[in-house]
C-alpha cells in the first residue's frame, strides 16, 4: 500500500522547470518527503511580491540541492497555501499546513499583518515559521515566540540603513507610511534610528494601505515642512500598489523645498525613481549591487528562465530555500528542537551575502546597501547605484523581544 501510494504522489507532483511543486495533496504525502509549506499573499495588492518570494524559494532549494530538490535522499515538496492578505485565513492556512499536510516546517508570508495573526499558530504546533518577506519589528519584537525565524530584513534594519543615508545634522523629515504594522513599526523604528544623527523627524502622517489620493495628506505634510529650516525630506514607507511618490512628486514639493526620499523597492515602483535623480536612500537588494557566486547565479539563472533579471523579492525568497536546506542538513534532522537548535546562529550564504540568525530573537542579520538614484536612459527604472554596503558589524539593530 505504501510504495502504491508513494508512486501515485510522485505522478501527481508537479515539476516545472526543474522545481517540485506539490499538487495540494494534503496528509498524503510519502512517508519520508519533507513538505515545506509557502503560505503567503498569492492574491491581492502584493501579488507581485508574493510571486517574486515564490520564485525565489524556488530557486533557492535549487541551488542548494545542487538541483536534485532532495536533502540525504529524502524529496522536498512545497506546497502553497493563499492567505489572500487575511490574518484570519493566514491563520488557518497555517494551521491546515501544519495539522493535515504534515509540513516540517512553513515559510511566509507576505504581510506583516498576516503575520503577526500567524505567529500563534506556530507557537501552537510547535513548528517553525520562518518569516519571509514580512518586514514589522513586531514579528521578531514583541509578537514573537521561539519558532519564529526571519530571513528578510526588519523594520529596523530599514530604519538604520536610511538614517545612515539621511540622518545629516540640520534635516528635516516629515513620514508618509501606511496605517497598519509595517507603516508604524517602519516609521516608529527610523525615528529611533535618527536619534544622536542631529536629523530631526517633525511630522508623521499615516494613510489607508488602499489610498490613492494623497493631496490631503500631501497638503498638511507641506504645511508642517514649509516654514521649517535647513535640508528637508519627505520619507515614504510603502509596500504594494498605489505607491504615492509620483503622484506627490508632480504636486512640486520642492517650492517649499522638501525633496522626496524613500527605501529601494521591486522595479516595477523604481520606474517614478526616474523621476528623482540623485536621491539616496537605503535598500535591501538591487541585483546588480552584491558580488557573490550566489547573486552571480540568480542573476544568470533568472535572467535565462524569465527574461529579466531578480527583483527585491527573489533574492530573499532564496535567501529562505538556502537556509531551509542548510538547517535540515546541518541538524541532521527535520525535529523542531534539533531545527530550532541548528538555526540559532547559524551562518548561511545568500544572494547577499552572508546572513547569521540572532540567537536572541532568530532574526537574520545580514548587510544593507545606501544608494544614490542613477538616472539612465536605456532602463526603465531609476538605478540605486552603490554609495557604501552597510555591514552586518556596521549597524547595531536592536533586540525587541525581550
Amino acid at each position: 500500500m505504501g510504495t502504491f501510494r508513494s508512486a501515485a504522489l510522485a505522478a501527481l507532483t508537479l515539476t516545472i522547470g526543474g522545481l517540485t511543486i506539490g499538487g495540494g495533496l494534503s496528509a498524503a504525502q510519502a512517508a519520508d518527503d519533507i513538505v515545506i509549506a509557502h503560505v503567503y499573499g498569492k492574491t491581492g495588492p502584493l501579488e507581485a511580491y508574493a510571486k517574486q518570494s515564490h520564485t525565489g524559494l524556488m530557486m533557492g532549494l535549487e541551488y542548494a540541492t545542487d538541483g536534485t530538490m532532495e536533502i540525504d535522499g529524502k524529496k522536498i515538496v512545497v506546497i502553497e497555501k493563499d492567505t489572500q492578505l487575511k490574518p484570519d485565513i493566514g491563520k488557518a492556512a497555517l494551521a491546515e499546513a501544519f495539522g493535515d499536510d504534515d509540513a516540517v516546517l512553513a515559510v511566509g508570508p507576505v504581510s506583516s499583518g498576516v503575520a503577526l495573526a500567524m505567529a500563534p499558530v506556530a507557537e501552537e504546533y510547535e513548528k517553525i515559521l520562518l518569516v519571509e518577506p514580512a518586514v514589522a519589528d513586531s514579528i521578531t519584537g514583541e509578537n514573537w515566540n521561539r519558532y519564529i525565524f526571519r530571513t528578510g530584513r526588519n523594520s529596523s534594519q530599514d530604519a538604520i540603513s536610511n538614517a545612515v543615508a539621511l540622518g545629516k545634522p540640520g534635516v528635516k523629515i516629515a513620514t508618509l507610511a501606511q496605517d497598519y504594522a509595517f507603516g508604524r513599526d517602519g516609521v516608529a523604528a527610523f525615528k529611533e534610528a535618527l536619534n544622536g544623527t542631529g536629523a530631526e523627524l517633525v511630522f508623521e502622517e499615516y494613510v489607508p494601505t488602499d489610498t490613492q489620493d494623497f493631496t490631503a495628506s500631501a497638503q498638511r505634510i507641506f504645511d508642517a515642512m514649509k516654514d521649517q529650516d535647513g535640508r528637508k525630506f519627505l520619507f515614504v514607507i510603502w509596500a504594494g500598489g498605489n505607491n504615492p511618490i509620483g503622484k506627490i512628486k508632480a504636486m512640486d514639493p520642492s517650492r517649499f523645498g522638501v525633496e522626496i526620499a524613500t527605501g529601494g523597492n521591486i522595479l516595477a515602483a523604481m520606474k517614478a525613481f526616474k523621476a528623482l535623480p540623485g536621491m539616496e536612500g537605503a535598500t535591501y537588494y538591487y541585483y546588480e549591487i552584491p558580488k557573490n557566486e550566489i547573486n552571480d547565479w540568480l542573476v544568470k539563472e533568472h535572467q535565462a528562465r524569465f527574461n529579466e533579471p531578480p527583483d527585491f523579492f527573489t533574492a530573499g525568497g532564496m535567501a529562505a530555500g538556502i537556509a531551509v536546506v542548510e538547517a535540515i542538513k546541518k541538524a541532521g534532522s527535520t525535529d523542531t528542537e534539533d531545527l530550532i537548535a541548528t538555526m540559532e546562529g547559524m551562518e548561511f550564504e545568500t544572494p547577499k551575502g552572508k546572513m547569521v540568525f540572532r540567537p536572541e530573537d532568530h532574526q537574520a542579520l545580514q548587510s544593507m546597501y545606501h544608494f544614490k538614484i542613477k538616472v539612465d536612459p536605456d532602463v526603465e527604472w531609476g538605478i540605486p547605484e552603490l554609495v557604501k554596503e552597510l555591514t552586518i558589524e556596521d549597524m547595531d539593530i536592536p533586540v525587541r523581544n525581550q
